[in-house]
């Protein structure tokens, strides 16, 4: 069995020493790297070879890549690099790693065309003037193969640890066995759907119900299919912390991050074998609750062996940094000082731990006095599952993605909460230029940037000057802006280079946030708008400036990669309706079935009321006060206990709560604030105590409008006011035009379907078992509607109209 490495990874793993130094950056981005080797490519005679596929191997291992162009008539191999700033400031360890790359591909070259010697150099491409700095050096075939010889040597050992640990790991998940004595009602189909959409190599749309135990029965089924396709990675993606914590939760009801010991070799797992008792045994569990949830009726957990499952978290740079005052390089920061030195150390204790949660990352880090954020991204190169937030495979800076694409991984992907996918998509591909924060630098600047600076607060200006009105789409993007940022962006390079400039300081975060903008520009199209609004009132505009926006509205064009770059995996949630919305949003593959699984829960669990005489519209919020509090003190009365009331924004849940306050004081509440950390989080959540009774006030499309998990009679009903439309608003009836010209259904896109996915999502937290009562009140007339209802699910019953 071969184990196969790309030249970048053999080099990095191999060539890489020092400190960690990020002051040579922001590096150009992937759009402006390609454009920046084809104009070189351009540059050269047409008997130039370029994206050239090279492999070669040393004893069991398998070297490959692509090297960046070769000229037979002068007998050089290029390895083009493009850079921002200043070469000379460029750090001595990244330029010993382009060396070692360029060597490697000359070796392979070498032995591929029987070469006795080869011209071995290193273009460097200045993205913004356009020049090229080459480096050259003469090689024989001799001295390249010592040297390829040498970084394969030290990579040898790893190669077969990594060999060993993916012949346990397979031969664990082959005989892997559900946990439980059975599936939960439901949970076989999920499991097998999963399965098979691996296999065939396509992507599933699956909407499941809230309950059906949706991170195991998808995991579960990932891990059987990982030997046979086979996968290198599984990464389990999600927008919220809480989904996080329940693949996790997952993963050790499976046997991940116990000791595990050797088991026999099973038979080859043929891909029918999943519906056919492999992926469990015994009866279907009763439904009753999560299977790996201690409160199921049929809890019940077979005899599970341990499985040697690499399990890694990533958490975002901003939560995981130690010392946010410095800057990442190993004059300012203790933790970069040195650190490719001490990563070989850190990264062996790392993969002997195995599990690697947030506080095991950080631990295992600080062990060896180097920085955990940066230890996780190298930890994703050996981990075997990796959970993590969406933006690490969809956003423009993907981490996973991009390491994928270099390291040729074959992937299977789980995005749980698929639905929250469309707006964090827009996100990832929106940009907005605050010139508030650009006002609060200004002051601070360092005499070296205050030109370039200037010329970004006059374009900016000129921008504003010429608005007519509170608010405008642009027909054209604003050049002499973006050309402004662009030279600004490089001076702040050039200068980082000599001065640390700290992580949360205001300039580094202005100038992230202009790179991105000029990014998305570079990649703007008819799925974006292009808007300015004012940032004071009508007649403070030069002071005030105005904020630019680049909105992203269809996030498709650029998600659907995304999918394509992966083996395959599933989309899952337990609102992913309608299916036409969804495909033409996210972009995903044409041949991608949708199912939709039965609930395992019945009617006659749930009680559904709508107040069909009741308006909670904008013009109507002051007279729904009233009634509002009084029908939720008259449920309380009828069947006390804990309740969730929703409402569209902090400004009428506070109206409501206060008028119930007034009204029934003997009510029991307690309210959602606008800004809550992670304790306060808890703090609320801990008032839906077992037998306890009151009203918790939240925000529809919040924090606790989903991904929380309050069973039994820690919660027994939910009130819902509005039907969670987006504020009608010039921006959001610009994106409704936008969606109307694409697709035909202007307002249900940008209004009507995203508002009932947060009622439905926010109702869903009602009943979460098979044993669970509850109450919904949809506190709006227009809920009454047909086209209202015809989005609900299915399993609730007929509802009540009073």
């Amino acid at each position: 069995m071969s184990y196969r490495i790309a030249v970048r990874a053999l080099c990095e793993f191999a060539a890489k020493r020092g400190d960690l130094d990020l002051r040579f950056t922001p590096s150009p981005s992937a759009q402006e790297g390609i454009a920046g080797h084809q104009l070189v490519g351009e540059r050269r005679g047409e008997r130039y070879e370029r994206e050239i596929a090279l492999n070669g191997a040393y004893r069991h291992l398998e070297v490959r890549g692509r090297a960046d162009g070769y000229d037979p008539d002068a007998n050089r191999l290029e390895e083009i690099k493009t850079h921002r700033g200043d070469l000379s400031r460029q750090p001595a360890n990244q330029r010993a790693l382009h060396w070692a790359q360029a060597k490697v591909y000359g070796h392979l070259l070498c032995a591929e065309r029987g070469l006795d010697q080869l011209t071995v150099t290193l273009v460097y491409f200045d993205i913004v003037s356009q020049r090229e700095t080459p480096l050259s050096e003469r090689c024989s075939a001799e001295a390249l193969r010592a040297e390829f010889d040498a970084h394969c040597q030290a990579f040898l050992a790893w190669a077969q640890q990594e060999l060993a640990h993916r012949r346990r790991r397979d031969r664990a998940l082959q005989a892997l066995r559900f946990p439980y004595a059975g599936f939960r009602e439901g949970q076989r189909p999920l499991a097998e759907s999963v399965y098979k959409a691996i296999h065939t190599r396509r992507w599933l749309m699956l909407q499941a119900p809230t309950g059906i135990g949706k991170t195991l029965g998808t995991l579960f089924p990932m891990l059987k299919a990982m030997p046979g396709e086979p996968l290198d990675k599984i990464f389990f993606l999600t927008a919220r912390n809480t989904g996080q914590r329940l693949a996790l939760d997952a993963l050790r009801t499976l046997g991940a991050g116990q000791r595990h010991r050797e088991i026999p070799e099973p038979e080859h797992l043929e891909p029918d074998d999943i519906g056919s008792g492999d992926i469990g045994s015994g009866d279907i569990g009763s439904g009753d609750a999560e299977p790996n949830d201690s409160r199921s009726g049929d809890s019940r957990l077979s005899e599970v062996q341990a499985v040697p499952l690499r399990v890694l978290t990533l958490t975002s740079r901003d939560k995981s940094c130690e010392h946010p005052d410095k800057a990442c390089h190993g004059e300012s920061c203790p933790l970069a000082a040195g650190f490719y030195d001490r990563l070989p150390a850190a990264r062996k204790a790392a993969v002997e731990r195995g599990w690697l949660d947030r506080a095991a990352l950080r631990e295992t880090a600080l062990a060896h006095e180097i920085c955990p954020y940066y230890l996780g991204q190298e930890m994703a190169r050996w981990a075997d599952v990796v959970i993590g937030d969406v933006n690490y495979w969809f956003d423009f800076h993907a981490m996973l993605y991009a390491l994928s694409q270099q390291q040729q991984w074959r992937v299977g992907l789980l995005v749980d909460e698929a639905h929250n996918l469309v707006e964090r998509g827009r996100g990832m591909y929106s940009a907005t230029l605050d010139h508030a924060a650009f006002r609060r630098l200004k002051p601070t600047l360092p005499a070296p940037l205050k030109r370039p600076f200037s010329r970004v607060a006059s374009a900016w200006r000129a921008l504003a000057d010429d608005s007519e009105s509170d608010y405008r789409v642009l027909e054209t993007l604003p050049g002499k802006l973006i050309g402004a940022l662009q030279q600004a962006v490089s001076q702040v390079v050039e200068y980082q280079s000599e001065q640390p400039i700290a992580l949360d300081s205001e300039l580094q975060r202005f100038a992230f946030d202009a790179q991105h903008f000029c990014r998305v520009a570079d990649v703007f199209g008819d799925h974006s708008i292009c808007d300015v609004s004012p940032q004071a009132p009508r007649g403070r505009q030069r002071q005030a400036g105005a904020r630019v926006t680049l909105r992203n509205v269809v996030p498709a064009p650029f998600l659907t990669p995304r999918f394509v770059a992966a083996q395959g995996g599933t989309l899952f949630s337990a609102t992913l309706a309608p299916e036409a919305y969804y495909r033409d949003l996210l972009g995903v593959p044409d041949d991608a079935p949708w199912m939709s699984l039965a609930s395992p829960f019945r009617d006659s669990q749930l009680e559904v009321r709508i107040a069909a005489r009741l308006s909670t519209r904008y013009a109507d919020r002051e007279a729904s006060l009233t009634p509002l509090a009084d029908r939720i003190a008259a449920q309380f009365r009828a069947c006390r206990g804990n309740y969730l009331a929703f409402f569209s924004s902090f400004a009428y849940l506070e109206q409501v709560a206060d008028r119930l306050a007034e009204r029934h004081p003997e009510i029991p509440i307690w309210r959602q604030a606008s800004r809550m950390d992670d304790d306060a989080r808890e703090t609320f959540l801990r008032r839906f105590e077992a037998n306890g009774e009151g009203v918790g006030f939240a925000v529809l499309g919040g924090i606790f409008g989903e991904g929380i998990d309050l069973p039994g009679d820690r919660l027994i009903g939910a009130f819902v006011a509005t039907l969670g439309l987006p504020q009608v608003n010039p921006v959001n009836e610009q994106m409704r035009a936008r969606l109307q010209a694409l697709y035909g259904h202007g307002y249900d896109y940008a209004y009507f379907f995203p508002g009932m996915q947060k009622v439905v999502q926010a109702a869903g937290r009602v009943i979460r078992s098979g044993t669970d009562e509850g109450v919904i009140h949809l506190l709006d007339d227009r809920f009454a509607r047909r086209e209202s209802q015809a989005l609900l699910p299915d399993w609730w019953p007929k509802p009540i109209k009073d």
